[in-house]
């Protein structure tokens, strides 16, 4: 099985949001990608049905190839991972509700206390999310 996804960085006063079930790690904001749709373009949809908001995605940070097993099957995920503007006020309270109704509310997770918190990808927890300016190429085998 082959997916593609998109994620997006958005940091507010050196917090980074991200999305939680209340039986998985954090992850960040974003979805897969549907037929037709640029990774940009599903971004944009996904950061607006998760969070309301219409913020502008901005650069290409990071290409994730992950490998791994779910319910006995080898799978192959590509995810995009893009920088967002901050031009205009992210007001998105702590716990907030996504669009997935109470089974997912948003977080502000301090980037410098990653390595504290059970995320999903794990090279998060020692990024530098100061100097994105090259497109980085990550590989992932959890297998």
């Amino acid at each position: 099985m082959i997916s593609t996804r998109a994620s997006a960085f958005i940091i507010k006063d050196n917090k980074l949001l991200f999305a939680k079930n209340k039986d998985s790690p954090y992850y960040l904001v974003g979805g897969g990608i549907e037929r037709g749709e640029t990774s940009k373009e599903a971004l944009q949809r996904e950061i607006f049905e998760e969070t309301g908001l219409s913020l502008e995605v901005d650069k290409l940070a990071i290409i994730q190839e992950r490998f791994g097993i779910i319910d006995n099957q080898k799978f192959h995920e590509i995810r995009f991972f893009y920088s967002v503007k901050n031009d205009a006020p992210i007001n998105i309270a702590e716990g907030t509700f996504t669009d997935q109704g109470t089974d997912e509310t948003l977080h502000w997770l301090p980037i410098d206390k990653l390595h504290d918190f059970n995320i999903v990808p794990k090279f998060l927890q020692s990024m530098k999310f100061d100097n994105m300016e090259t497109i980085k190429h990550v590989v992932a085998r959890e297998y």
